[in-house]
């Protein structure tokens, strides 16, 4: 049997949580295989597909659903481990949400990184009526991975799933916030030994232990791999560089993109709104709940079209609830020439490495809600993207001069990619970039279950973690700083200037520290006080302590603002003392700021991750 590392000593199981806007998926490597037989599965999850009826599937969908008391009996929602569960989730709150979409919480995954709200309050469904039972985003995912660790409870009664070594995923561009409420959510589940994983990353995992020791003839120094992952939510977007060293080759994540809230959902919804302007101008008006109800259905039709070039056409049935503006149920259907202009020409389109996303105008007064990408066409977003890493690379393989960093593979991940014809367009446009700038063109890496990569990635980085493969070096994929107000006399009518002193830089690796030793700064104790905090996922030269007194706009980006009042420690209310700042990353990547008196023992946490309040 395999010896494991101190920190998972007696955990029998490696598991990976795809933790999906759309989709959950558990997979598992028995970290007491033989290397030559390693057990590596996808935990089949058992879940209500309609009421009393329960089926065993690969994905659990990320949805969760409020009944009314009177809408389903007894015995209806009934799980092998639990005969009255608090909620429904997957299969069948999916299909019941669908005819009534007021009582459907779905994106908790996205809700749980918006820092525009408080994500332990609890208003989800979203502007649904008052009788409907809400919950917050942290406790919808909380609902999902119970599920999940009751199937798996359910599976292997003796080897409980809060004693395992879990790694769960996030997106790359997860900021510190949504990383810490992840494993808030997590811990909060009982689980004893947690990881959070980027999701790029897991996929490329996958890849590499589907290759196994092929995967170094595929790829070389010097290598770019463009990771592309389109899901259910949201685009996400990594660059990994192949390097040597000690004459093995080795991964490093060099860049991430910025977190984009667009995918399959806004694809899905794009198409609802096509077929509602179609049944206007028949003269059949539909209303907003209608038009989320044939979301749903879109979805399926989607899928269908672009994966089956057999198929022109699928019926779509719009619900009823006996209206007398629509005396009976309506039917239309969704064609191939249909969902060819919506989604690939829309969200696809051919574009230029020049053109990038366009920020509309926005109005005034804006409903409640995710902040979605205002501009659709992923091809402008992954433009933007790779113009500014140009120099991502510049330090591992000299310096680049060129307009945009050029990848040499590319990997896809996520459902959305999994349609043929999506897929080809992307890397088509990217290769037209490459060919326009006289460099070679990218390759293909394949080889993935798009459904299952990022699972299947970040049970075997359990694995990896126990010495036993190539192991992808990442660190912070953003530099951090601290807003510091310079000290100077007061002016009427201006604030005084704020500095940035970075206290994390990019790249620092999960579990080290860092202090500013070289100067003190003023902590103000005792009463109410802010903290500006600032993000860079382009300055990579920085180092522990460098103070910026200028920045592009495009350089640093702030970041939410935490409130706090610090505790006194025995001193005066507005007491200014002389501290150093230091900084840790945690072993699940998120950061964590101290300030350290000049005397005394005492250490105030300032947590840029700090929780809703």
């Amino acid at each position: 049997m395999s010896s494991l590392s101190a920190d998972t000593q007696g955990c029998r199981y490696s598991v990976g949580i795809d933790l999906g806007t759309t989709h959950c998926v558990l997979s598992y490597v028995d970290l007491f295989s033989d290397e030559a037989n390693l057990v590596h599965e996808v935990l089949p999850i058992p879940q209500l597909t309609s009421p009393g009826q329960i089926e065993e599937h690969l994905q659990l969908p990320s949805f969760l659903y409020q009944a009314h008391e009177s809408e389903l009996a007894d015995g209806d929602i009934a799980l092998p481990w639990s005969a009255q569960p608090d909620v429904i989730v997957g299969v069948m709150a999916r299909t019941l949400g669908s005819k009534t979409p007021i009582r459907l919480v779905s994106s908790a995954k996205s809700w749980l990184c918006h820092s525009g709200v408080d994500r332990h309050s609890e208003f989800l469904p979203l502007n649904s009526p008052d009788e409907v039972s809400k919950v917050s985003p942290i406790e919808a995912t909380y609902h999902y991975l119970s599920h999940l660790r009751d199937a798996w409870d359910h599976r292997f009664p003796a080897t409980p799933l809060i004693d395992q070594d879990v790694t769960i995923t996030i997106p790359a561009s997860f900021d510190p916030a949504a990383r810490e409420l992840t494993a808030e959510a997590a811990e909060s589940i009982g689980f004893e030994h947690i990881t959070l994983l980027e999701e790029p990353q897991a996929a490329l995992y996958s890849w590499i232990k589907n290759r196994g020791d092929n995967w170094r003839q595929q790829l070389s120094v010097g290598d770019i791999v463009l990771v592309v992952d389109i899901g259910g939510g949201t685009t996400d977007l990594s660059l990994v560089a192949v390097t040597e060293e000690a004459g093995n080759l080795t991964l490093q994540r060099v860049a991430v993109g910025d977190h984009i809230l667009l995918g399959g959902d806004n694809m899905d919804l794009a198409l609802a709104f096509r077929i509602n302007a179609k049944l206007t101008q028949e003269g059949k008006k539909l209303q907003p709940w209608q038009i989320q109800a044939i979301t749903h259905a879109c979805r399926d039709a989607k899928e269908a079209l672009l994966m089956d070039s057999d198929i022109n056409a699928v019926p779509i049935v719009v619900p009823s609830r006996g209206s007398k503006l629509l005396g009976s149920t309506l039917r239309t259907e969704l064609t191939r020439a249909e969902v060819n202009q919506t989604i690939v020409e829309g969200f696809f389109p051919e574009v230029s490495i020049e053109d990038h996303p366009v920020q509309q105008q926005r109005s005034a007064l804006t409903q409640m809600g995710l902040p979605y990408a205002q501009d659709a066409a992923v091809p402008r977003h992954l433009a933007a993207f790779l113009c500014k890493q140009q120099s991502a690379a510049s330090a591992l393989f000299g310096d680049n001069l060129s307009d945009f960093i050029k990848p040499t593979a590319v990997l896809f991940n996520g459902g959305v990619l999994k349609a043929p014809v999506i897929a080809e367009r992307i890397l088509s446009t990217i290769n037209a970039w490459l060919e326009q700038a006289d460099a070679p063109q990218a390759k293909l890496l394949e080889g993935l279950d798009l459904d299952l990569a990022v699972a299947n990635g970040a049970s075997y980085y359990g694995h990896v973690r126990q010495g036993k493969g190539v192991r992808i070096r990442g660190g912070l994929a953003s530099a951090y700083y601290i807003g510091v107000e310079s000290a100077m006399p007061a002016i009427p009518g201006m604030a005084p200037p704020v500095e940035a002193l970075c206290l994390a830089p990019f790249g620092m690796e999960e579990g080290s520290e860092s202090t500013v030793n070289n100067r003190e700064f003023g902590l103000v104790v005792g009463e109410p006080v802010k903290f500006r905090f600032y993000g860079s996922t382009t300055r990579r030269d920085d180092q522990v302590g460098t103070l910026l007194d200028f920045w592009e706009p495009e350089e640093l980006e702030e970041l939410p603002e935490i409130q706090a009042t610090l505790p006194l420690e025995g001193r005066s209310a507005g007491e200014v003392v002389p501290v150093k700042l230091a900084a840790r990353v945690t072993e699940v990547g998120t950061l964590r700021l101290e300030a350290i008196p000049r005397e005394g023992e005492e250490r105030w946490q300032i947590e840029l991750e700090v929780r809703d309040q």
